[in-house]
């Protein structure tokens, strides 16, 4: 995603525009492997030492709040982020934590088919994102 891309979706979210968001939004979607935040704090130091720690986690939370990140937990527990919002699932192997996306227009239709019909009582979906657990055979 480009500076003005990066750029645009922050002011579309009514968020100032600042270097640090942009570096934030920019190392994240750059990204792939869903980082924790320390992960990503180690990256970004590395081209911007300055940055504060509490900046990035400010600027995280503040990215999810607004929708442009979202969260992803394992099953440890751990906190991970993710900068790709178009629908997608996530394949998370256990003995290594490695979350892949994971994109399948059939599953999306056949799971909002399904709970189109079976309605849970007193419940609002907003969204539906499994996290299938196993384990690779390829590990990276």
């Amino acid at each position: 995603m480009s500076y003005s891309e990066i750029r645009d979706l922050l002011a579309e979210k009514g968020l100032r525009v600042t270097p640090q968001r942009v570096i934030v939004f920019e190392t994240l979607a750059q990204m792939s492997n869903h980082p924790t935040a320390d992960t990503l704090i180690k990256k970004i130091k590395e081209s911007h030492p300055n940055i504060a720690t509490g900046t990035v986690y400010k600027i995280l939370d503040t990215l999810v709040q607004n929708g442009m990140v979202e969260k992803v937990t394992t099953n440890e527990d751990n906190m991970r982020y993710d900068a790709i919002l178009e629908k997608h699932h996530h394949l998370y192997c256990v003995d290594s934590q490695r979350i892949e996306d994971y994109f399948d227009d059939d599953l999306n239709k056949f799971l909002e088919d399904y709970f189109k019909k079976k309605k849970i009582p007193g419940f609002e979906i907003q969204n539906i994102k499994l996290q299938i657990t196993g384990n690779f055979r390829d590990q990276k």
